[in-house]
């Protein structure tokens, strides 16, 4: 009998799909943003320009976030490469994103220096230097996801961003 009943309840779902059509017209959409969980405390401008089709320039501004949000925290006035490095040094951090006092969490901290250090200069350093670098909307998206990350690890250290 539960069978059955099983059996039934399958083949209406199946069939309900027939009389459940959206219109695409009318469906809410959902934007990119929401869809890649960017972080929310990136400026409106970087979504602005985002949703005009400029996606370097919405890249590099939320980079340029990144980095000053990074500087306020460690208190230094570096920016790029070196300030990365700087704030988050394994052996005397300014931002300790680990307790650093096991070799894993040294490691965790020396491998998050390397992110923060080699995104500011392979993402937020060529699009602040060359006048005609396209990305597509997806390399936007994967350049903001991977801004959201680094935002994100710093929240969960503990620090809190403040949106602009």
């Amino acid at each position: 009998m539960i069978l059955n009943d099983i059996d039934n309840f399958e083949r209406i779902c199946r069939e309900a799909v027939r009389y459940a059509t959206i219109d695409s017209t009318t469906a809410p959409s959902v934007h990119p943003f929401e869809v890649r969980e960017v972080h929310f405390v990136l400026p409106i401008v970087v979504r602005k320009l985002f949703d005009n089709g400029h996606y370097s320039q919405a890249t590099f501004e939320a980079f340029k976030f990144l980095d000053k949000e990074v500087s306020r925290l460690s208190g230094e006035s570096e920016t790029g490469f070196k300030l990365m490095m700087k704030a988050f040094s394994e052996d005397s951090p300014l931002i300790a994103l680990t307790a650093c006092k096991t070799v894993e969490e040294k490691d965790e901290q020396h491998g998050y220096r390397f992110i923060f250090a080699g995104s500011s200069l392979a993402i937020r350093n060529p699009r602040g230097h060359l006048y005609s670098l396209i990305n597509s909307p997806d390399e936007c998206l994967d350049h903001l996801s991977l801004a959201s990350l680094l935002l994100r690890r710093i929240e969960t250290a503990g620090f809190t961003l403040l949106k602009p």
